[in-house]
């Protein structure tokens, strides 16, 4: 598992204080403070990363309110010893078929609505492979999420294209496409093959 450069560390503890700061306070001073470490915040990770500062203030203003992980839901399935998945619309590699969760709905009932907007097929959600920290994954990604990855078995639908994919196919493990790594990686889909192979293997977590 890869560690966190020190810098990034220090630039998302500053972004959560001022996170936190916005959402509670009333003052006008207060919160003029939390304004600048949210400023000073984005300057560390544009000066380090290489990212416009516009760009990171951005996405920043995009996650108002009390900062919290995000949780993204992926699912595998499997057919004929092959899995599933789904060329990304974003960056033209390939997934599991998944995205973040959205209120109201569990994680089992999203990643079933995701495989059917972004596939075609509908599924059974069988098993719950593993959860893992978004810090832990590569590439490093500023905003922090959770991944729950779940085993699902297909039991009706066709493969079909959507707004969010541009192909759907299965693929032999030992000849996979170009992946788009921060949603769907070879660690996690090692463990994915690892649960096929031993039905009885525990979920993974971090």
């Amino acid at each position: 598992m890869p560690d966190n450069p020190v810098w990034f560390d220090w630039a998302r503890e500053i972004y959560s204080i001022s996170q936190a700061g916005l959402a509670y306070s009333t003052g006008n001073f207060d919160i003029a403070r939390y304004k600048r470490l949210q400023e000073i915040s984005a300057e560390i990770i544009a000066s380090q990363s290489g990212l416009a500062l516009e760009s990171v203030l951005q996405n920043f203003s995009m996650q108002a309110g009390y900062a919290t992980p995000k949780v993204d839901v992926r699912a595998a399935i499997m057919r004929a010893g092959k899995i599933l998945l789904v060329k990304e619309v974003l960056d033209g590699r390939w997934s599991m078929p998944g995205g973040w969760c959205d209120l109201g709905d569990s994680p089992a009932e999203m990643a079933a609505r995701e495989v059917w907007e972004e596939s075609g097929f509908t599924v059974r959600v069988d098993k719950l492979v593993g959860i893992y920290d978004g810090n832990r994954l590569d590439p490093l990604e500023f905003h922090h999420f959770y991944k729950l990855v779940f085993l699902c078995s297909i039991t009706g639908g066709q493969a079909a294209t959507s707004m969010e994919s541009l192909a759907v196919d299965f693929f032999d493990p030992q000849c996979l496409p170009p992946l788009s790594e921060n949603r769907t990686n070879q660690r996690i889909l090692d463990e994915v093959f690892a649960h096929v192979i031993d039905a009885q293997r525990r979920a993974y977590f971090e």
